[in-house]
């Protein structure tokens, strides 16, 4: 029976899981846990997500008893504008207008899903399945930067089991295995002429990547975590349609190919229980985004294969997020959190596109949770993301995605809305 259910719950995930807007720096999503937004994700590799902090620290089910279910959604609601400004090449505001390009963000909805069991005194099994990255913008055409980009997208779907050992009654370790299917589909226009020929890049691949993690309670009171989500490597392979002449390649579908390896996370969390009541968290997290620097997409048959026919350039730095929260319990069945949350982008004026305007944010979160019969537990939480610092695109000479001769400079306003329920139920 609880088998069955667990089984349902995954495929219910899976047609669930849609592309969203990115949230954690670049095209990664870190809205994995209703509980854990509620508190800007300040400790939940230390437990502080409740169920969910498995996704960021496997041995965190160290502890819980018999088998547990949680389901979470989050409506992820981006807005981001852009408007050209001083700088823009001439020919580009001539053709594609000097207005601003009205919001390019796309609403979406994102699920995840966990599950543990306890196998033994000392054992426990789990299972993790999430959108680890996701992105989609869209430009109307025409517009004044749509040499750079129309549409962006990007899809995952990750399958995470997991094990986990106590091995005293104060460490804990755990271990699990990534599943990853990833695909992408970029497009962008040929010429600044109105509705011109378009240029479209897709691929897609399947990757296997670990995670790892450790729990230490030094005394009562106090969890500290530490958790690993490793590089997933990729193929890509697809096509690259051209609909007309682009520099030496007639118009034309190509196969293509192209290597590309997404990034591993470190995650630090520390959960400390003030009083009955009161509970601090705090976390900092690492993202190796530094691995994305020019990856060249290749011919993959044909008479060309092998040769570079184009480039996806992101020369990215890497990122991190800092965070601090505290939860407290009115009673049994009643509890609130708050958290606030400082991330440093790894995207800056030097490396920012059209594709996604990204820049530094500040996360402020507020979240509930209520609890009936001690089995089953309703949480709910609402974020708001502030941009901060120089957020403008500068698509100039220096800048990797920089067409010769087409400078664009725009201003860009950003903000994002989130808002999460999750529910979780101890058999």
């Amino acid at each position: 029976m609880q088998r069955s259910v667990l089984f349902t719950l995954v495929l219910a995930t899976t047609a669930l899981t849609t592309s969203g807007a990115a949230i954690a720096g670049s095209f990664a999503l870190r809205e994995q846990s209703t509980r854990g937004q509620g508190l800007a994700f300040a400790g939940v590799a230390a437990g502080s997500a409740g169920l969910s902090s498995i996704y960021w620290n496997p041995a965190w089910m160290s502890g819980r008893e018999g088998m547990q279910f949680e389901a979470n959604a989050s409506a992820i609601l981006p807005y981001s504008n852009v408007t050209p400004q001083t700088g823009t090449s001439p020919l580009l505001l001539g053709l594609g207008g000097t207005g601003e390009t009205g919001d390019i963000g796309s609403d979406t909805v994102l699920p995840s899903l966990y599950a543990s069991y306890q196998l033994g005194e000392k054992a426990w099994l789990g299972l993790a399945t999430n959108t680890p990255f996701g992105l989609s913008t869209k430009y109307e055409d025409p517009y004044a930067g749509q040499i750079y980009a129309k549409t962006s997208r990007v899809f995952s779907f990750n399958v995470n089991p997991s094990i986990t050992f106590a091995v005293n009654d104060w460490l804990s370790i755990g271990a699990g295995m990534q599943v990853m299917y990833f695909s992408t589909d970029l497009s962008r226009s040929l010429s600044p002429v109105p509705y011109a020929p378009t240029a479209q890049l897709s691929g897609d691949d399947v990757g296997f990547g670990g995670t790892a993690g450790i729990t230490i309670t030094p005394f009562a009171g106090t969890e500290i975590g530490l958790g690993y989500r490793s590089p997933v490597g990729l193929n890509l392979t697809g096509d690259l349609n051209l609909q007309a002449r682009s520099g030496a390649l007639p118009a034309g579908t190509y196969p293509i190919e192209a290597d590309i390896t997404l990034p591993e996370i470190v995650t630090f969390g520390l959960r400390q229980q003030v009083t009955e009541q009161l509970a601090l968290n705090a976390g900092f997290e690492w993202t190796n985004w530094s691995r994305l620097g020019t990856i060249p997409v290749k011919s993959a048959s044909g008479p060309l294969t092998g040769a570079t026919l184009t480039n996806l350039s992101f020369d990215y730095n890497d990122g991190y997020y800092a965070s601090v929260g505290a939860e407290f319990d009115f009673n049994e069945r009643w509890s609130m959190r708050g958290g606030l949350a400082y991330e440093w982008s790894p995207i800056t004026t030097a490396n920012r596109d059209l594709r996604l305007p990204d820049s530094d944010r500040v996360h402020a979160a507020v979240g509930a949770s209520y609890t009936w019969k001690d089995k089953l537990t309703i949480d709910l939480a609402y974020t708001h993301i502030f941009t901060v610092g120089d957020g403008d695109v500068e698509l100039t000479p220096g800048n990797p995605s920089y067409i010769a001769g087409l400078p664009f400079v725009g201003s860009v306003d950003s903000r994002v809305d989130l808002i999460s329920i999750g529910a979780s139920y101890k058999f």
